[in-house]
């Protein structure tokens, strides 16, 4: 039977390959995969999360932390997609158009996998077009990162594009603030990956 607590803590201190030996094990087991996630892996991010909110953890251990969930999740994924596990929702996110930086949107990405998000990766230099793709697989939420304040004005567009569609649209990145996200009438807006979880939380709970 998985150790849960040996789990979590491995997620949280980032030991990549022994999250993959405690996952693999589970799975040659034959274990509950739900309970891999729920009592797991999910507690692990929104705990490493919440140390990172209150300037316990940093963006380097935030950073092994995800690359260690994320290892575990690639054992899981075609188990969870095979068991019709439901996603809590579907979220689409890349980079804005001109913008080729991907570490934060990546961050953000397996954060919100690791809550039970079902994650769209749009990947980088994202139009309007490629923001539209997402919600037709479903997405709706549409995350817009940016990394420079050249392209961080191409977020109002892809906000008034989307405006009125019942999609909401959220933003995030270092030069990107809570002033601006209202300037441009975006749906929300998150410093960090931590608060961009909490952010998609409470948008889909309002829906």
């Amino acid at each position: 039977m998985t150790d849960f607590e040996a789990l979590k803590n491995a997620v949280i201190k980032g030991k990549r390959n022994d999250v993959t030996a405690i996952v693999q094990e589970a799975i040659n087991n034959k274990e509950d995969i739900n309970a891999i996630l729920d009592k797991g892996m999910i507690p692990a991010m929104r705990e490493i999360g919440d140390r990172f909110s209150r300037n316990e953890a940093y963006v380097p251990e935030l950073l092994i932390a995800a690359r260690a969930m994320q290892a575990g999740l690639a054992l899981l994924e075609p188990l969870i997609a095979a068991s019709g596990r439901k996603s809590l929702g579907k979220i689409a996110i890349g980079t804005v158009k001109g913008d080729l930086h991907d570490i934060g949107k990546n961050l953000v990405a397996i954060m919100l996998k690791g809550a039970g998000y079902e994650v769209i990766d749009l990947g980088v230099n994202c139009d309007v077009a490629k923001y539209d793709e997402g919600v037709k697989q479903g997405a709706v939420i549409v995350g817009c990162s940016s990394l420079l304040t050249t392209t961080m004005p191409y977020m109002k567009e892809v906000v008034e594009h989307f405006k009125g569609s019942g999609v909401k649209v959220i933003i995030g990145g270092a030069p990107v603030t809570q002033a601006y996200a209202d300037e441009i009438g975006a749906d929300g807006y998150s410093e960090d990956a931590n608060g961009a979880v909490k952010l998609v939380d409470s948008l889909l709970k309002a829906c």
